[in-house]
């Protein structure tokens, strides 16, 4: 610490120290200390530049310069906060809705039909066509297990208070929320008791306004609807990613966001060892689904669970540009896939499902490789969790497939989460 004139000067971890005013740090300066340590080392140098280290005088003015850098550095960072939240809040796979912030609100559009604006203060003018909404949300309708599924890995059950049903759903804490009550079935979509959607007594419902419908009479209430498009969504991580929209409406944002993250370093991480692994290799083909009903419903080669199977290191059979799928009859499927190396089954088989199962169903089953070889992925949604958790596991859905397509690329002794060779 070195005396000048009046007061006691000192350079010191980033800050100074002045008699006067304390320590002050390099982060946390204000305008008025800023302007005391100029007046202070100036008067010092005028009156004893003579007897000062000229190396002491340079320490100081770069020292002032500092706090002054930093000073704006902090200013500009708190102006901009908002903006680096919705930066790191606004899509990076997801292509359904987008995000910014404008005059102490976020705005959300959510594809080119539905806008809104979310804010916290009474006091927000709103632009014209959008729908204001007070967030954080207290109570919310979820209308399909990809919606809830977003509110279970945010930890937020708590605003969930209507669904539409609760077939296939495994979830403890949501199954003892319906049966004591705190959360009420409203019947399924085209049929809802509005009665019961009242009882919920939301202040949003989010909605898939492509499917059945029926919402005319929940739109009579006043009660905000939101779209969910996390289901149209060609992008495993694209899907996932609508965790962040939510956690936008329950003041999640930052869960969200971290959760998110997680989930896609694991999905690429795996994904780019995928792709080192099979660029000089052959990779494995895999085809999808089964019979129903005399047709083949094949999902489409632009379809994100086609992008899965792609992302863990193997050709899906049909590589067109559809998105949702066609049905076929047998004899398309078979002249596409009867040299396949997988076949990948989801259905809800009551009991234990097998090859002879799979043969009773079809009996020309039995003709594809995959059949032959015993080389059918399975996942039963009698038996596993799998659209209540698997929109927002993608890294567990991809680790499943990469464990059997390239098994020396996961550990030994993996368990799979949803999908497993069907024995």
């Amino acid at each position: 610490m070195q005396k000048y004139g009046y007061y006691f000067i000192s350079v010191y971890n980033r800050g100074i120290f002045c008699e006067k005013l304390g320590y002050i740090s390099s982060r946390i300066v204000t305008q008025r200390q800023f302007s005391v340590i100029l007046f202070v080392i100036s008067e010092e140098i005028s009156n004893f530049a003579f007897k000062m280290k000229r190396f002491v005088v340079l320490e100081l003015f770069c020292m002032a310069l500092l706090l002054f850098s930093s000073c704006n550095q902090r200013s500009k960072a708190v102006s901009n906060d908002a903006a680096s939240v919705d930066s790191l809040l606004c899509p990076k796979y997801a292509t359904g809705y987008q995000v910014k912030s404008q005059d102490g609100m976020r705005l959300v559009d959510v594809g080119n039909d539905y806008h809104f604006a979310l804010v916290t203060s009474d006091d927000v003018t709103v632009p014209d066509g959008y729908t204001k909404i007070h967030v954080p949300i207290k109570n919310t309708i979820c209308m399909t297990s990809l919606q809830l599924s977003n509110f279970t890995i945010l930890d937020a059950h708590d605003v969930v208070k209507g669904l539409t049903g609760t077939k296939n759903l495994f979830n403890k804490d949501i199954l003892q929320r319906v049966k004591d009550g705190r959360i009420v079935k409203i019947g399924m979509e085209g049929y809802f008791d509005t009665e019961m959607v009242l009882a919920a007594n939301p202040d949003v419902i989010f909605i898939s306004p492509s499917k059945r419908g029926g919402y005319d009479a929940i739109r009579e209430t006043g009660i905000t609807l939101v779209p969910h498009l996390g289901y149209q969504e060609l992008d495993p991580l694209g899907q996932a990613e609508w965790i962040k929209f939510v956690g936008m409406f329950i003041g999640k944002e930052k869960e969200a966001y971290e959760v998110f993250a997680g989930i896609e370093s694991r999905y690429n991480e795996l994904k780019e060892k995928c792709q080192q692994l099979t660029v000089s290799g052959q990779k494995p083909t895999v085809l999808s689904g089964e019979m129903h009903y005399g047709n083949w419903h094949a999902v489409g080669g632009k379809n994100y669970l086609a992008q899965i199977f792609r992302d863990a290191g193997a050709e899906y059979v049909i590589n067109d540009n559809e998105t949702s799928g066609e049905d076929l009859e047998f004899e398309k499927m078979y002249s596409l896939a009867a040299n396949a190396d997988y076949w990948r089954i989801l259905n809800s088989y009551p009991g234990e499902f097998s090859y002879e199962a799979l043969k009773a169903s079809e009996p020309r089953n039995e003709l594809f490789k995959a059949y032959k070889e015993r080389k059918v992925i399975y996942c039963n949604m009698k038996q596993t969790p799998y659209y209540e958790i698997a929109p927002v596991e993608p890294d567990f859905l991809l680790k499943d497939f990469v464990a059997i397509f390239h098994p020396e690329l996961v550990e030994e002794d993996y368990q799979p989460t949803f999908y497993h060779l069907l024995k």
